[in-house]
């Protein structure tokens, strides 16, 4: 009951090669599952390569996940690596994209911040569901504690496009239930070791969140892949449309 098991299961997480991708992604394979991955602007194949010697199926494809028309020619090359099947969907794309306030915010970031962590996950699931069969799937989307508390300076755009990811997880997991496809979110608050911090954060930043943690800590990405894989398991097979905070409880319901 307490061992998570996904041979046999088949999974595609978007921009998989760095970051928390690269964490979720190895602890699908690390648990029997085949693993494909999208990637934009790092094509290092050390995250297929590492997945390879596992002794699981991998392919990695460069993906503009904002353009729907490439999201549905790239889609299925990864199911046919796959055997025409993706029972798991990890919608991990999603960037802050740059510190902007309101007054100074022209459409364009707007849009863009909308599209890169909103409208790519639903590109991606749309694309996919014809590859998840009837019977037992699972979508976890990638949020943010953002979504809860506004985030941090100039990140009013992204706060509102990682919120909408909370809605269209609710809608699709009324949606897809008959499917058996359940869907769910998990929302990370400061995780280090990652491009995003390591870009748009400082240190005295960094320190200041950690000092208002009370774990006292701040995370890791293998603290949200243990999450994510909890969630893709059958041991969470009676959860759906629901938010998982990972964020050492600087903040909860």
């Amino acid at each position: 009951m307490n061992i998570i098991n996904l041979d046999g299961k088949t999974a595609l997480v978007t921009g998989g090669n760095t970051g928390l991708g690269k964490a979720i992604a190895l602890a699908l394979a690390e648990s029997g599952a085949d693993v494909t991955l999208t990637y934009f602007s790092n094509p290092d194949k050390q995250t297929v390569a590492e997945i390879l010697r596992l002794g699981r199926r991998s392919l990695a494809l460069r993906l503009d996940a904002m353009d729907s028309e490439e999201v549905d020619r790239v889609v299925p090359e990864l199911a046919g690596a796959l055997g025409g099947r993706i029972d798991i969907l990890i919608n991990n794309v999603g960037y802050l994209v740059g510190r902007v306030p309101i007054a100074q915010m022209s459409n364009e970031h707007w849009h863009h911040v909308m599209n890169v962590n909103l409208s790519s996950a639903f590109y991606c699931t749309r694309a996919v569901l014809p590859y998840m069969n009837a019977g037992w799937g699972r979508i976890i989307n990638l949020s943010s504690l953002a979504a809860r508390n506004g985030g941090g300076f100039g990140s009013a755009a992204y706060a509102a496009a990682k919120a909408g990811l909370f809605g269209l997880t609710r809608g699709l997991a009324k949606e897809l239930a008959s499917r058996g496809i359940t869907v769910n979110a998990v929302a990370p608050g400061l995780i280090l070791e990652t491009p995003f911090h390591e870009t748009f954060n400082t240190e005295e930043g960094r320190q200041a969140a950690i000092a208002a943690i009370p774990l006292g800590r701040g995370g890791v990405p293998d603290d949200v892949a243990g999450a994510v894989l909890f969630l893709a398991s059958d041991l969470a097979g009676f959860i759906t449309g629901e938010v998982t905070e990972i964020n050492g409880g600087a903040w909860f319901k």
